[in-house]
């Protein structure tokens, strides 16, 4: 059998196995050494191809496509540093836990380490960042090494998105001539049609007696809370508080829970904490004596300080994927459960508890809160802290918001509020960074619509190009750029105390007119003039297609000045009505 025939019926066998694994989204960088691959993967009738040129963007794109669908999505990119570009995205989707399949083409062995060209070393190339890696072996078609490529492929499957889910690491190294010889007949496998190998993977959960001890250690305790980071199980919501019902405990909902919008019950849903936690009266009157934490830690530095001051608490973390998220080290308790059944196998040993004097406390202080954000209304310049109070109200029912890190998600948190409209809530909060939010939002677009983004000017610069998606695939997406001309978090950081080279080194103004770019891919630009213009944008935004960027010019100072000032006003309120509550 001569090498292409070899060559054709290995990878055959991978890709038929990548589609009964449930993979078919494949994100494909153009390149050499993969085009074996790449030609396969084009011809299997339930693939579908989305080319990227720019790995990095490439590697987010198909991120966010895993974001929206929870399922994996491959990508695969030729060898030397094509790889490396990769890198960036596969750290976010281990810390964020979501399901990649990287696959690399390689140099064959012999020409490893002896100056071939666009050969790096690719062995363990991502480190920790992956779940799991394998070297495959060379192509060959005997019936061992078929399966060999079946097996290999649904046990990657299977590990990207077990819990916790996050990428897997294949690389293929290809020997020359590279062109796969196919055939109409050649995805009818012989052995196995519908797979060969079918991994379940179960829930985590812990037993009936475990609960009853939690339960009943609960019921001791007047003052509880519960803490809900990033989760994206679409069963929390009910499950959390109909809990929260039983208990009389209030919850301290990130934006990125999935609870501050939808049907569930919002009564004791408490959403400005990062506002009224920054007042030591606040923090004294509501002292807790028992925390359950689930998801991810939260956005609110505010709310992870106070949880640090409150270490003397019963601090109960639950965790279905089995991680350990605790960075300072407070719990009391590491629950390896899927944190939707842990909320209603504890509801069921839970008797209803009648006091509510504690969830009164939270409830009382959460509402003076918001009633005193209405005076950001007042102000009638464009500004950071506005936008994202009228965001809620502004955005259609269903919609996706994809929030950019840095100064955007910080004022998700604080001043995005509790409303009925379904609004799903996505960042790349796994290692917090800027890179890739543009490519990330186009490919949660493609299965989230309608989808906004909302990201600073230098997030939209650092991932330009990943705008040729939109234009490559005609992905409606909406993004507001918040143009404060630099990296506005710096103003409240202590750098802004050591004016000398503050601009220099840390708000590194660009003075870019970006609506040259956004016309290059051919996406219309508009210059926010005021709210009421924003407002009619917004509006139109449900009715109009493609890549619409809406620009909202704002000043860092005025900013600034702006939070500050609303912090020390809501500050006093709240001390007077603690106060007055004693």
């Amino acid at each position: 059998m001569s090498h292409q025939e070899t060559l054709t019926a290995y990878l055959v066998a991978f890709v038929a196995e990548l589609v009964q694994t449930g993979i078919t989204d494949v994100v494909v960088s153009p390149g050499s050494r993969s085009t074996p691959m790449a030609m396969v993967m084009a011809e299997h009738p339930e693939i579908k191809i989305h080319i990227h040129v720019d790995e990095r963007s490439a590697a987010f794109f198909a991120l966010g496509m895993a974001k929206a669908t929870n399922k994996p999505v491959a990508i695969l990119c030729t060898s030397g540093t094509a790889a490396a570009n990769y890198f960036p995205a596969i750290v976010e989707a281990r810390y964020s836990r979501v399901p990649l399949l990287v696959l690399t083409a390689d140099r064959p062995h012999e020409l490893r380490e002896v100056g071939a060209p666009q050969a790096i070393d690719q062995i363990h190339l991502y480190g920790q960042h992956v779940k799991w890696f394998a070297d495959m072996a060379l192509p060959e078609n005997s019936k061992e090494m078929i399966r060999y490529a079946r097996t290999v492929c649904a046990r990657a499957a299977a590990i990207a998105t077990g819990a916790p889910a996050g990428p897997v690491h294949l690389n293929f190294p290809f020997r020359e001539p590279l062109i796969p010889k196919l055939a109409e007949e050649s995805f009818q496998l012989e052995e196995r049609a519908k797979g060969y190998v079918k991994v379940r993977n179960g829930e985590l959960t812990i037993g009936e007696d475990e609960f009853k001890e939690i339960s009943l250690k609960l019921n001791g305790y007047k003052n509880g809370m519960i803490v809900c980071g990033n989760i994206a199980d679409e069963r929390f919501a009910k499950a959390v508080t109909d809990l929260s019902a039983a208990l009389k405990f209030p919850i301290l909902a990130d934006p990125l829970s999935q609870l501050r919008s939808g049907k569930h019950q919002l009564e004791n849903i408490t959403e400005a904490y990062d506002t009224f936690l920054r007042n030591e009266d606040a923090k004294t009157y509501l002292k807790p004596d028992v925390i359950l934490r689930f998801g991810a830690m939260p956005v609110s530095k505010a709310l992870t300080i106070f949880l640090k001051e409150n270490h003397q608490a019963e601090q109960l973390v639950i965790d279905g994927a089995g991680g350990w998220r605790d960075p300072a080290s407070l719990s009391t308790e590491m629950i390896y459960c899927n944190e939707t059944i842990f909320c209603e196998q504890l509801l069921a040993f839970t008797e209803k508890r009648e006091s509510t004097e504690f969830l009164e406390k939270w409830q009382g202080v959460n509402s003076l809160t918001k009633a005193n954000m209405a005076l950001i209304k007042d102000s009638q310049k464009l500004s950071e802290g506005r936008l994202f109070y009228q965001l809620a109200e502004m955005l259609p029912d269903g919609a996706t918001l994809f929030v950019g890190n840095s100064m955007p998600i910080r004022d998700l948190d604080s001043f995005f509020l509790n409303n009925r409209k379904s609004v799903k809530v996505m960042a790349n909060r796994g290692a917090n960074g800027i890179d890739g939010t543009v490519s990330t939002a186009l490919g949660a677009a493609l299965y989230s619509q309608p989808l906004y983004l909302v990201l600073g000017d230098l997030t939209f610069f650092h991932d330009l190009n990943g705008l040729v998606a939109a234009k490559l695939y005609d992905i409606d997406i909406r993004i507001i750029v918040v143009n404060n001309n630099g990296g506005g978090i710096f103003s409240f950081l202590p750098q802004s105390q050591h004016p000398k080279n503050f601009e220099l080194l840390f708000g590194t103004p660009l003075n870019l007119e970006f609506e040259h770019a956004v016309r290059m891919f051919n996406g219309n630009f508009t210059k926010v003039k005021d709210w009421e213009h924003l407002g009619e944008l917004m509006n139109q935004s449900t009715t109009v297609n493609g890549l619409h960027v809406y620009e909202v010019v704002t000043n860092r100072d005025s900013n600034l000045t702006e939070h500050r000032e609303f912090w020390q006003i809501v500050s006093w309120e709240i001390s007077n009505y603690v106060k007055g509550t004693h």
